[in-house]
């Protein structure tokens, strides 16, 4: 493989923020360069410091843009196999690619159900023919999502598969869950927690199902909610929407309480609990007691907590119309809980920012399927709302998005440091755009910041040293 400087870039990670350079060799970061590196003649300078006056080597112009390491994503739904009609393998890694993300952790929530190491080493090795991310293939904590059969657990490789999840719902048992939470503790397997107690769960799906049917009566596009005909009667949308917020009143006691227990079984089993989506201010803050008692020393040896939040829960409040009605899982919560969530990044609770990035067909977002499509804003959304509008540091954007998630799956990636993988992207952290999903490369267009105007914007994709994507407007890559 050719060796390569990148250089006139803007130096962000997690430590970094200075202008450099950055030389790569072997798909890996061979050399930092921190200081002014304009021209090439610098550039050469730094190849030369590296590889030698004789090696061959390529060189990358930057025209400024920052560099940072590419993101991980720790929660996406690729929905492969067996629903490829919603995303598949191509359209799901050309979407995180053009979204800045090297790595990917897909959820087992397909069909049929990724329920074994085998099943799951087969898509990682499809994926990896793709050469466009790394892909981590989730396996379910119960076999197909049953709720009982914690088997597979004992025969999993933490090293092939870190995470385990059941994710799309909860298991339903505490008794199942403590089981299998012995279990991946002993292997040292991250169990990722779709915090939602079920009979709450369950309390709720009528209240969306009478407002999904009133809306179809109406003509009210599940898909559309946004543009609700003018002809209406104000009490059916009222109905409506005491509907949507009767059930989120549910769905929050059910993170709620699903999350006090998720990490009490954690303590119990002495393992590594993650909290997938975490949306509430009370989720939130049980998280806060955990680490607070963690780091106390108030709690077993193997017992850890960690949280993660999405784009669109840090960016959006669900608790009025139109936004009441785009539905996804956890839903658009109140500003009381968005607020919760900015304050938590903020001292550190959060350790994860995820893109539950979750396609659907048009007719399924039409019938009311809960989820948006989130990989190719999610930098951008979060550009805006935390540093831009919080005053939240690139560095700490960086923190959240590469080197943590990057840290809990144990890559040597997410940092701009010698020896770690040459994933990274060119971003403008200024650039205002304006989103348009049809242009998306995910199957999925579905998302509330269709037509919103964002600040920071992708120009380039960088996983191993080689471009994956890049942007009309990027700089020019050999």
């Amino acid at each position: 493989m050719a060796k390569l400087i990148v250089y006139n870039a803007w130096l962000v990670d997690s430590r970094t923020d200075s202008a450099g350079a950055l030389a790569i060799a072997d798909k890996n970061i061979r050399a930092v360069f921190i200081g002014n590196c304009t021209d090439e003649a610098a550039a050469r300078r730094c190849a030369a410091a590296t590889f030698g006056s004789d090696a061959e080597t390529d060189f990358l112009d930057a025209r400024g843009l920052t560099l940072m390491p590419a993101f991980v994503d720790m929660h996406a739904h690729f929905r492969y196999p067996g629903q490829t009609q919603k995303e598949d393998l191509d359209s799901g890694l050309r979407a995180a690619a053009a979204g800045g993300f090297a790595t990917v952790v897909l959820m087992p929530n397909t069909t049929p159900v990724v329920s074994t190491q085998g099943m799951a080493q087969d898509i990682m090795r499809e994926a990896e023919e793709k050469h466009l991310a790394r892909v981590f293939q989730t396996v379910s904590i119960t076999k197909d999502f049953a709720g009982t059969d914690t088997a597979e657990i004992g025969r999993l490789d933490a090293l092939a598969v870190p995470v385990i999840t059941e994710d799309g719902h909860d298991v339903e048992r505490a008794a199942v869950m403590l089981e299998a939470m012995q279990k991946a503790g002993e292997r040292g397997i991250m169990v990722s927690c779709h915090c939602e107690d079920v009979s709450f769960a369950q309390a709720a799906r009528p209240l969306r199902e009478r407002a999904l049917a009133l809306m179809r009566q109406h003509g009210i596009p599940a898909d559309r909610y946004d543009l609700p005909p003018t002809d209406v009667p104000a009490a059916v949308n009222a109905e409506i929407d005491e509907s949507l917020t009767a059930a989120n009143r549910l769905l929050a006691f059910a993170e709620d309480i699903a999350t006090e227990r998720n990490i009490a079984l954690a303590e119990r089993a002495k393992c590594h609990v993650h909290i997938a989506h975490c949306s509430t201010a009370s989720s939130m803050a049980a998280v806060r007691r955990a680490k607070l008692r963690i780091a106390a020393g108030a709690t077993p040896a193997g017992f850890s907590v960690s949280a993660e939040v999405t784009p669109h829960h840090l960016s959006l409040t669900g608790t009025q119309a139109p936004l009441l009605r785009a539905l996804v899982n956890p839903p658009l919560r109140s500003e009381t809980d968005r607020r919760a969530l900015i304050d938590a990044i903020k001292d550190g609770t959060v350790d994860v920012i995820s893109t539950d990035h979750a396609p659907h067909t048009a007719a399924d977002k039409a019938a009311g399927s809960p989820g948006f499509t989130g990989l190719e804003t999610a930098f951008a959304v979060c550009n805006t709302v935390l540093t831009k509008t919080e005053g939240l540091p690139l560095t700490d954007l960086s923190r959240l998005m590469s080197d943590t998630p990057a840290r809990l799956l144990r890559l040597r990636t997410g940092r701009l440091s010698p020896g770690y993988a040459a994933d990274f992207v060119l971003v403008d952290p200024n650039e205002q755009w304006t989103v348009d999903s049809a242009q998306f490369l995910s199957k999925g267009t579905s998302t509330p910041q269709n037509g919103a105007t964002l600040t920071g914007r992708v120009h380039a994709t960088f996983c191993d040293g080689k471009k994956v994507f890049e942007n009309a407007r990027g700089p020019a890559c050999p």
